[in-house]
């Protein structure tokens, strides 16, 4: 298969326009991480970003960065950490799940909406992305959003462009709002609740006025109670006045312990990019959101069918959930059961074979796939972007 690699936006430009003048199905991708994710390719040619890098516009005082597509993610982290600041959404890094190598890129970040466990105080990815600039399926360069808040045109189509998953265009360069780097993370973690409980304890934290921004839960595996996991970060001031104030609201939980330094902050890591079910052979990974009460009956349930392995993050409201691969992976009860209790599943990891069958996320009903297609068909007419990345037929 043709792998291009355009140099700039105006490379990129000719090259989608004259795939389209060809029918040339192109696989949108930046250095390949996440490559197993989504229906398998079923393109004639690649377009990457990889040789499109560099930051190319930091103002620390505004808390803007811009960079190019391909600017490995750990660049715009090192150039961020330099100036005390950093990516609030804390992207997940998906390498270990899916046992792939290459940095990834911030365009993919962008492109795939990725966020981590402060998704819930400092929002997703699409929430601190304000500018992009990309090729759509005709060869057209798009810009849209700008470089500062302040300034700030065309804001519905950059939240359109995070989580597209390339669909709908070739980024070739993004703009994220940034915020100041914590000075201190605590974390208190609850020893031996059952799932219910730890639901309980972290909606009560995450309703509490003390800025929670990690709420975690993984449940027993050694016959010692699970643990349950709740972040604070901010001011060394700040972070002890409230961690006291959160230790006296959940008191009644009892067997707490405080965590700091590199051991928690390799735990939140972990969290982050689903290290407690990497080691787990073949199975397949499901990315099952709900309402957080809701969760311990919906994962009761898949249970009751399914050999099943999973932890909550989000406060409950995300369930990372594991099955084995045999036949189709559980999909019927993992597609029924979260739409049941008003949640959806995607499918985050499979073997090639079962991805090959299952639309990555859940089927739409008729009338959001119709304005799918036609957000499809109004960026891409030919149809030649990532084809069937996310759902049969678009």
């Amino acid at each position: 298969m043709t792998t291009y690699t355009p140099r700039d936006e105006q490379d990129a430009s000719i090259i989608i326009r004259e795939a389209a003048d060809r029918g040339t199905l192109l696989n949108v991708s930046g250095n390949g991480t996440k490559a197993p994710m989504g229906r398998p390719n079923q393109t004639d040619a690649s377009i990457s970003s990889s040789a499109m890098t560099g930051i190319t516009l930091y103002e620390p005082s505004e808390l803007v960065i811009s960079a190019r597509s391909g600017t490995p993610v750990l660049e715009v982290m090192r150039v961020l950490a330099a100036k005390g600041q950093e990516l609030p959404f804390e992207p997940m890094d998906y390498r270990g799940l899916l046992g792939t190598r290459g940095e990834p890129t911030i365009g993919a970040v962008a492109a795939m909406n990725l966020s981590g466990p402060r998704r819930i105080m400092a929002g997703a990815a699409r929430d601190s992305l304000i500018g992009v600039r990309f090729v759509n399926g005709r060869g057209e360069v798009v810009k849209s959003g700008g470089r500062v808040m302040k300034n700030v045109t065309g804001l519905d189509l950059v939240k359109l462009m995070a989580g597209s998953w390339g669909t709908l265009g070739f980024l070739t360069e993004v703009t994220f709002k940034v915020l100041p780097k914590q000075e201190r993370m605590a974390t208190l973690a609850i020893r031996g609740l059952d799932d219910r409980q730890a639901i309980e304890a972290l909606s009560m934290a995450l309703g509490s006025p003390f800025d929670v921004t990690g709420a975690a839960h993984v449940p027993d595996r050694d016959r010692r109670g699970g643990t349950t996991l709740i972040r604070l970060e901010g001011f060394r001031v700040s972070v002890d006045y409230r961690m006291n104030e959160l230790k006296r609201l959940l008191k009644r939980f009892r067997f707490m312990d405080l965590l700091e330094g590199v051991g928690a902050e390799a735990l939140w890591q972990s969290v982050r990019d689903v290290a407690l079910l990497t080691d787990q052979g073949e199975r397949a990974v499901w990315r099952v959101s709900t309402a957080p009460t809701k969760g311990p009956d919906l994962v009761a349930q898949v249970a009751q069918s399914l050999d099943a392995q999973w932890f909550y993050d989000w406060g409950g409201g995300l369930i990372w959930l594991s099955t084995p691969t045999r036949g189709d992976a559980g999909a019927p009860v993992l597609r029924e059961a979260p739409r049941a209790f008003g949640g959806h599943a995607p499918l985050g990891r499979a073997p090639a074979e079962i991805r090959s069958t299952l639309d990555v996320f859940e089927p739409q009903p008729d009338a959001l796939m119709t304005l799918t297609r036609g957000i499809k068909a109004s960026f891409d007419p030919a149809g030649i972007l990532n084809p069937g990345r996310m759902y049969a037929g678009i």
